[in-house]
């Protein structure tokens, strides 16, 4: 399963940074496969596995604010792997060019 997921604090300033920061050292901690961007992160993995993670995530913001604002996204596919990758690798090859990743 794919996760698309972002959460910032609401309640810390225009720059959340520093906030934003400590979440991706847990993603990255994590050993889930991930990619990060400016807008959200997606994580690949199991239902458990990746939930957990955003549990751990969301605990951690809530120590220090209180109020975070989350946006979760899930593309549950049975069976499928490596689509963190595969997905826009299927996209290139349709197009006959690599894209900016």
């Amino acid at each position: 399963m794919l996760v698309s997921f972002s959460m910032f604090p609401t309640d810390k300033g225009a720059s959340v940074s520093k906030y934003v920061a400590k979440i991706i050292d847990i993603v990255d901690k994590s050993g889930l496969p991930y990619r990060t961007s400016a807008m959200s992160t997606v994580v690949e993995g199991s239902w458990d596995r990746v939930f957990n993670l955003i549990k751990k995530c969301r605990n951690t913001m809530a120590k220090e604010s209180n109020r975070i604002y989350m946006v979760i996204t899930v593309d549950d596919r049975k069976m499928a792997k490596n689509r963190l990758t595969g997905k826009v690798n299927l996209i290139e090859q349709r197009l006959k060019r690599k894209i900016n990743r």
